[in-house]
């Protein structure tokens, strides 16, 4: 049931289609895809987790990016204000826990992206340091860590505080096509060369056993929401800001589809570099190695070809954080702007500030940092979903017709389906996920 806006809150709208599609894809195509996924795939298997992942995506995660869309175009309102629009005060914790998530992630990806900012700039005008591990102990944390993160930040602030159509939408124009033309082009030099074929083959031959292996069903869920930017409040928010003529089952489609094939296409990148520099050892014992430690010291023995190459991964990498972070703080800025009826400028530099204030955290310690991504990435996120799942399928009045509007027949099908999945598959699937999610946090946590 469509739910006209509160006396006294002006809702601003993307001023294309385009523009709203890549905003969304920006925030789904981020270091999620580029700095997560190939790691995640890594010690998943390879291609099992590669096949887990694509069934997580177009079975559970589409269904559940429709959910949020119409949540949020529904109630026009922020995530929290959406949530309890549909449910009542009984939900507000959900809005809050989408708030702390996107606030969370963005506080340690921020810390990354600073890490890209200094890699990018290094490999563009001073070459690559002797020493990877050295130079990354140097970057990684402590003050010149601080400051690479306060800087992501205020990029990220400066972009939102423009809002929707000249700042967030802008960018995403210009952004997006920038990310895939870099990435496109990376995975066709990598093509080339020795040895890439056995990443190829590592990426791409299965093993149906370890596609079932618990873990790796697991670790997919949790990628593919954190990819498509599910569970966050993201979408939801997002999709408030859309016309009601919006083809959300079309839009839906394309962002999944465009968010694959950017981790897909990463994968074409990192694993064919990884097997024919001799590293695939050291891919699945470090997040953060493989990308800052591993991959640097292999551009390095490359010489200029290498300088050329990094300068474009990285900048890739930097790219990707930029769209992702946009939308996360979109997140927070959304709710203050709605429910304290702050101006734009006030709320975004106020989120700003409480992600910068946090992110001091995993600036200084690598450890933070891991526990922070396997809370928020791992475990918020996905009961994030659940949350969604249940509030959709079961409090929400006729999400269906929401889905209808500005939808041709031919979508129909996957209306009915959707509506479905969401309703019966998801909930069952997504406590049992959430629950081995809880259960690794546990024992992250207890050492």
């Amino acid at each position: 049931m469509s739910v006209a806006p509160e006396p006294g809150i002006k809702r601003e709208l993307f001023g294309s289609r385009m523009g709203f599609v890549l905003a969304a894809v920006g925030s789904a195509v981020g270091l999620g895809n580029m700095w997560r996924f190939p790691y995640q795939a890594a010690e998943g298997g390879g291609a099992a987790f590669v096949a887990a992942y694509v069934l997580m995506v177009f079975v559970i995660g589409v269904p559940m990016m429709l959910a949020e869309f119409a949540a949020g175009r529904s109630a026009r309102r922020s995530a929290l204000g959406a949530v309890r629009r549909i449910g009542g005060a009984r939900w507000i914790p959900l809005g809050l826990l989408f708030v702390a998530t996107s606030t969370i992630i963005l506080s340690y990806l921020s810390v990354i992206t600073g890490w890209a900012i200094q890699y990018a700039t290094d490999a563009m005008f001073v070459g690559y340091a002797a020493d990877a591990g050295a130079r990354y102990a140097e970057v990684a944390s402590g003050g010149p860590a601080i400051a690479l993160h306060l800087l992501s930040v205020a990029i990220t602030v400066g972009i939102v505080v423009f809002g929707v159509r000249r700042g967030i939408e802008k960018a995403s124009l210009v952004l997006m096509p920038t990310l895939f033309l870099l990435l496109i082009g990376l995975a066709v030099w990598a093509s080339t060369l020795p040895g890439a074929g056995r990443g190829y083959a590592f990426y791409l031959t299965p093993s149906l056993s370890d596609v079932l292996d618990p873990a790796v069903l697991q670790g997919a869920t949790a990628q593919a929401f954190y990819s498509l930017s599910v569970g966050m409040g993201i979408m939801i928010t997002y999709s408030s800001y859309l016309p009601k003529e919006t083809n959300l089952n079309r839009e839906a489609s394309i962002i999944a589809l465009s968010d694959f094939s950017v981790a897909f296409i990463a994968g074409l990148v990192v694993f064919p570099i990884v097997f024919a520099l001799g590293l695939s050892e050291q891919i699945g014992d470090s997040t953060m190695g493989a990308l800052f430690i591993s991959l640097p010291s292999a551009f390095s023995e490359m010489g200029a070809v290498g300088r050329w190459v990094g300068s474009a991964f990285f900048l890739a990498l930097l790219v990707a954080a930029i769209t992702s972070a946009v939308s996360l703080l979109e997140v927070s800025a959304a709710v203050l702007i709605d429910q304290l009826g702050l101006t734009r400028k006030v709320a975004t530099v106020v989120s700003g500030v409480g992600v910068a204030a946090l992110g001091v955290i995993p600036a200084l310690s690598l450890d933070a940092l891991a526990i922070m991504d396997q809370l928020a990435a791992e475990l918020f996120t996905v009961v994030g979903v659940l949350g969604v799942a249940v509030l959709v399928g079961w409090f929400m009045k006729n999400p269906e017709d929401e889905l209808r509007i500005g939808a041709s027949p031919v979508f129909e099908r996957s209306i009915r389906a959707a509506r479905f999945l969401v309703r019966y598959v998801a909930p069952p699937l997504l406590a049992w996920i959430s629950w081995v999610a809880l259960r690794q946090t546990i024992t992250l946590l207890t050492g």
